[in-house]
């Protein structure tokens, strides 16, 4: 992003740690709001943190903050290093604050200076993306801005200025996130009213006559737009509590472009668990749902997602059943990525076992990996299930599979995910 011409920017370089804190350069500060005789403030918020700590410690949330520190230090290097200070916040908050010493001729760095460097930051953290948080998970961090500005008043103390601009800062971050927020949720409900999603189809290929067995239906919010990701969507759509009414999107569209599946190929379709308890999901509707876009119950296999756990197997069980006598088949999905996904195979009793990817990828260089597939390719025999290994990229990998009597793959070796047919002009 083109910053302001009375800042200068630069790219992301390599971490310098630590950030001082307010404390330690607050005399500095002072010194210079004196000499100056204006400061402008620029919060900069990291709500991702609070999670970040809760899950891995308060020792790697003050790493990541430090990084955080070191990347503004960096986008403001240039001109302004000499004067500008960075510094983190109150301890326990996961803010870091700029300030900003224009000189006399710098009129516009309230309306374009501050505002630039906050975008500049988030530009630059976009850029760095999770490596910002590696080791402590893969996760892409938000940045609010806010800002403030002062004038030197001497009838009263640095310190109380300082307050006040820090408290208009904070206020103005959260009003921008707000607004952000109701933007992010305007644009969700843009596309589930106006059904703004489209199902891709990845193929699910015999390992030996490397023919497709099947299909898997994968949702997609508009191309370019900030929801095309499966993950943004749903992790928006949870937070807005509209969980329920894009799932039932993602379905119907499923369905809808699988018209024309290719005969005796499987329609994999993504649901959660307790959409088998969803009354607009039950035999009737369904079954007339599918008859509409030619397609039979044999033809289809519910993929049960870990995104919703499973509370009550026993009841689960029930309606899984009902549906097998109407001739649909279960899945399940990322086999081995964690506890529950082991209670899940014993408990669903699945048709087909789909093994997630950390155990596929570079199979055929890894004896643990071979020896953890070959492990479940015998569970699968003995329960009467078939395997599928996910996230295949080589051809390596693929003859590995073959060579461990793997019956299916699944993943970019066989291209990427593609609609069934062109979309209509």
């Amino acid at each position: 992003m083109q910053a302001p011409e009375s800042l200068t920017y630069t790219r992301l370089a390599a971490p310098r740690l630590p950030v001082p804190g307010l404390s330690e350069c607050f005399d500095l500060f002072e010194e210079r709001f004196d000499d100056f005789g204006v400061v402008g403030l620029l919060v900069l918020q990291f709500p991702g943190l609070t999670g970040l700590e809760r899950e891995y410690g308060g020792t790697a949330r003050r790493e990541v903050l430090d990084r955080l520190g070191a990347l503004v230090e960096r986008v403001g290097r240039g001109a302004r290093a000499a004067r500008d200070l960075v510094a983190l916040g109150e301890p326990g908050l996961d803010e870091i604050l700029v300030l900003v010493f224009p000189e006399a001729s710098e009129n516009r760095f309230y309306r374009e200076g501050l505002p630039g460097y906050a975008d500049a930051v988030r530009a630059a953290v976009e850029e760095a993306g999770p490596a910002l948080v590696e080791p402590y998970g893969s996760r892409q961090l938000e940045v609010v801005g806010g800002i403030a500005a002062a004038v030197r008043n001497p009838k009263f103390a640095a310190e109380t200025q300082f307050r006040r601009c820090h408290t208009e800062a904070r206020e103005d971050a959260d009003w921008r996130a707000r607004g952000r927020a109701r933007e992010r949720r305007a644009e969700l409900l843009d596309v589930v009213l106006g059904r703004r999603i489209q199902s891709v189809y990845e193929p699910i290929v015999a390992v030996e006559s490397k023919t497709v067995h099947g299909y898997e239906a994968l949702a997609r919010g508009p191309v370019g737009g900030n929801l095309h990701s499966p993950l943004d969507l749903f992790g928006l759509a949870e937070k807005e509590g509209l969980t329920y009414e894009l799932d039932c999107l993602c379905r119907s569209s499923g369905l809808s472009g699988a018209v024309g599946l290719p005969s005796g190929t499987k329609l994999f379709l993504n649901i959660r668990p307790t959409t088998l308890h969803d009354p607009h999901f039950r035999a009737d509707p369904l079954t007339r749902a599918l008859s509409e876009c030619g397609l039979r119950p044999e033809d289809v296999v519910f993929e049960i997602s870990e995104q919703e756990s499973i509370r009550n197997f026993s009841s689960f069980q029930k309606v899984r059943d009902g549906y097998r006598e109407l001739g649909f088949q279960f899945a399940l999905d990322d086999t081995g990525a964690g506890y529950a996904g082991l209670e899940a195979l014993v408990e669903i009793s699945p048709d087909y076992i789909k093994v997630d990817r950390a155990f596929v990828s570079g199979v055929d260089e890894d004896p643990v990996k071979q020896t953890m597939l070959a492990a479940l390719q015998t569970v699968s025999e003995r329960t009467n299930a078939r395997l599928i290994a996910e996230g295949l990229d080589t051809l390596e990998e693929l003859e590995m599979l073959s060579v461990l009597n793997i019956p299916f793959g699944q993943g970019w070796l066989f291209g990427k995910p593609t609609p069934l047919r062109a979309a209509p002009r």
